[in-house]
C-alpha cells in the first residue's frame, strides 16, 4: 500500500504543483503537488499572434477564448503528463468516466454511475446514450481497451498507476500484447468491473482513476501496434470522440484550437469554436480587459496577487473567487527538528491571520492540518494554533532551546507573495528566539530539496483534493525518505480506516483525528490557505470559472445577444 501512495503522491505532484509553479511564477497567485504537485511547466509562453484560426471565424460563429498560463505537455491521452491542461485539452475531446463538479460533487460525464460494495470491487456503468461522434455506441469494451493499451509496458505509461489493480505487476503493466486483465471485466455492453488488489475508497478510485482514464473508440484505435499508440498522428487530429470538441490545431506554448462536436450525444455546443489561449501571467488583467481573454480557470490561470483589485474594477467582466483549496504547507524535517515543543513554537510565534489579511487581502483562511473547509470532511471544531509569542518562548525554555542554532527555511523564489511573507516569519521567530534563515531557490530546487531531506523546513503551495486528502497525507506522514521524516501509528490507524467506509460522518472523524494529532506534533502546518481569483466575460453565459467542473457542461457556454 506504501508503493501506491508513494508513486501516487508523484503522480499528485506532478498534476498540482506544476499548477503551483505556473501560479508563483507571476506572484503567488493559484495552486492537482494536483489536487492533490514539479513538472510540467512554469510558466506559460507569450501570447499568439497572426494565428488567424485562433482568433478568427466566419461571420456569425461564436468563439470563446479561455485565458491559462501554462504550457501544454500534449494531447495524446496514452502519453500526456496528466497535468491540468493536459487532462483538459484531452477531456474536451475523450470524456473522463466522472468528473468533480465546482461544488466538489462527482458527477457523471462517460460514465452515470461508479459503485462498490466492499472497497475492492468497482462497477463502472457507461451512460446509455453515450456515443461516438460517428454514432457508434460507447461500450465497455472501449474503456477495457483503453486501460488495457494503458497497461500496456510499450506504452508505459507510469502516471495512472494501474498497479492498484490484479493483473498488473509492480509497476503497473501487463504483458506485451495481453489480451486481457484480470482487474478488469466486462460485465455487458455498458457495464465494467475494475477490481483492486486492496481496499480502497470509493471517493479514491474516483478521484484518482474515473477522473484521469479517457476512453478511446477501440473501432478506430485497434488498428494500431502498441508502438503506434504512442505515435500515429491520429491522436493529434481525431476524427473520432466522445467529447464536445474536437482539435484542429495546436502550439504547446500558444494556443490550442477546437471545433465543435455537431454530433456530442450531450447536446451540441452553442459555441462553434474554442480555443485555450497560453499566455503569460502578467497579460491576463489586458486579455481581459481588451476581451481576447473571455474566463479564466481557478488552477490552470496564475492571475498576479497585484492585479486582482484592477481585474475587480473591470466592467466586462465578473469576478469570482474560488474555494480555499490550495494550501501554502510548511514542512518541518523533523529528523532535524525532533523535539515537537520547538516545533509548536515555530506555528506559536507567528501571525498567520496577518498574513491573511496583508498578503492576501482576507482572501484565504488559516487551519491546521490538511483539510481546508472546502472539504466535505472538514472539522471546524479544530481551532487552529493562535498567535501566542509569551507560550512560543516558554516551550523552547522548556524545550531547553538556546537560541544559538540557525534553522533553514527554503522558499519558492517564484512566490513573490509569499518570499516577503517569509521574511515576516523570520522576523517573528527572532523576536522569541528562533533564528531561522530564509532561502530562496526556485521551485525545480526546492523539489530536489525536498527529496534530499537537506533542509530544517520549507514552504510549497500544495493542493490536497478535498475530497480525497488520502494519498498525500499518508505518503508526507510516511515515516523516513518522506518530506517531514514523520509517522504516527495513530494516523496511520486512522488513513487506514478513511479506506474502508463511505460514511461521510465517519470519514469527517477519522480526518479530525489526523488533523489533530499533527496540530499537536507539528510535522506540518499551513501558512494560510489561499482562495484564488477568476474572471469571466459578461457576454459570456453558462460559463463560471472555478477549480472543478469547470468543463462539464461547456456545450450549455453561449455567448450573450
Amino acid at each position: 500500500m506504501k508503493k501506491f501512495t508513494r508513486r501516487l503522491l508523484s503522480f499528485l505532484l506532478m498534476a498540482v504543483l506544476a499548477l503551483s509553479a505556473a501560479g508563483c511564477s507571476s506572484s503567488g497567485g493559484g495552486s492537482e503537488a494536483g489536487d492533490s504537485g514539479a513538472a510540467g511547466a512554469v510558466e506559460g509562453g507569450e501570447a499568439s499572434t497572426g494565428n488567424a484560426q485562433n482568433d478568427e471565424g466566419a461571420a456569425g460563429e461564436k468563439i470563446v477564448n479561455v485565458g491559462v498560463t501554462d504550457s501544454l505537455g500534449g494531447i495524446n491521452p496514452f502519453v500526456v503528463d496528466q497535468t491540468e491542461i493536459n487532462k483538459y485539452a484531452v477531456g474536451l475531446m475523450f470524456l473522463p468516466l466522472m468528473e468533480l463538479d465546482k461544488d466538489l460533487n462527482f458527477q457523471g460525464m462517460l460514465a452515470d454511475s461508479v459503485t462498490t460494495e466492499d472497497n475492492i470491487n468497482f462497477v463502472v456503468h457507461i451512460d446509455d446514450a453515450a456515443t461516438w461522434s460517428d454514432g457508434t455506441p460507447v461500450t465497455a469494451d472501449d474503456v477495457e481497451y483503453t486501460v488495457r493499451r494503458l497497461a500496456s509496458p510499450v506504452v508505459n505509461n507510469t502516471t495512472l498507476m494501474l498497479y492498484a489493480f490484479e493483473g498488473t505487476g509492480e509497476e503497473g503493466f501487463v504483458e506485451e500484447g495481453a489480451e486481457s486483465m484480470a482487474g478488469l471485466k466486462v460485465i455487458d455492453d455498458k457495464t465494467i468491473q475494475f477490481t483492486a488488489k486492496y481496499p480502497m475508497a470509493l471517493t479514491t478510485f474516483e478521484n484518482t482513476y474515473a477522473r484521469y482514464i479517457h476512453t478511446m473508440p477501440k473501432h478506430v484505435i485497434e488498428q494500431f501496434s502498441e508502438e503506434e499508440l504512442l505515435t500515429a498522428d491520429w491522436f493529434s487530429h481525431p476524427d473520432v470522440v466522445s467529447g464536445p470538441y474536437i482539435v484542429t490545431d495546436y502550439d504547446n506554448d500558444h494556443y490550442i484550437s477546437y471545433r465543435a462536436n455537431a454530433n456530442y450525444w450531450r447536446g451540441a455546443p452553442k459555441i462553434d469554436k474554442l480555443n485555450i489561449r497560453i499566455v503569460d501571467a502578467s497579460q491576463i488583467y489586458a486579455g481581459l480587459q481588451s476581451g481576447e481573454i473571455d474566463i479564466t480557470h481557478h488552477t490552470m490561470t496564475a492571475i498576479p496577487q497585484e492585479d486582482y483589485e484592477s481585474i475587480e474594477g473591470l466592467d466586462n467582466v465578473e469576478v469570482v473567487y474560488g474555494q480555499p483549496i490550495t494550501n501554502q504547507s510548511v514542512f518541518i524535517q523533523t529528523a532535524n527538528i525532533p523535539d515537537k515543543k520547538v516545533r509548536q513554537a515555530l506555528v506559536y510565534a507567528i501571525d498567520r491571520e496577518q498574513l491573511v489579511e496583508q498578503l492576501l487581502k482576507g482572501r484565504g483562511e488559516v487551519v491546521d492540518g490538511f483539510l481546508s473547509s472546502a472539504s466535505p470532511f472538514f472539522d471546524d471544531g479544530i481551532t487552529p494554533m493562535a498567535y501566542d509569542p509569551e507560550k512560543a518562548k516558554a516551550l523552547l525554555s522548556e524545550a531547553g532551546w538556546d537560541g544559538s542554532q540557525t534553522l533553514r527555511f527554503y522558499v519558492n523564489s517564484g512566490d513573490n507573495t509569499f518570499v516577503n511573507g517569509a521574511q515576516v516569519l523570520a522576523a517573528q521567530w527572532a523576536a522569541v528566539g528562533i533564528n531561522v534563515e530564509v532561502q530562496t531557490v526556485d521551485l525545480a530546487t526546492l523539489m530536489t530539496l525536498a527529496g534530499s531531506m537537506d533542509y530544517d523546513f520549507f514552504a510549497v503551495q500544495y493542493t490536497y483534493a478535498p475530497v480525497d486528502p488520502y494519498p498525500d497525507v499518508q505518503w508526507l506522514l510516511s515515516g523516513e525518505g518522506s518530506w517531514t521524516s514523520y509517522s504516527s501509528d495513530e494516523i496511520n490507524e486512522a488513513l487506514e480506516g478513511t479506506q474502508k467506509t463511505s460514511d461521510t460522518e465517519e470519514i469527517t472523524k477519522l480526518y479530525s483525528i489526523i488533523d489533530q494529532k499533527v496540530q499537536e506534533d507539528v510535522p506540518m502546518f499551513s501558512a494560510y490557505i489561499l482562495s484564488v481569483q477568476g474572471a469571466v466575460s459578461k457576454r459570456l453565459t453558462g460559463a463560471e470559472p472555478s477549480a472543478y467542473g469547470f468543463f462539464n457542461d461547456v456545450q450549455n457556454w453561449d455567448i450573450a445577444e
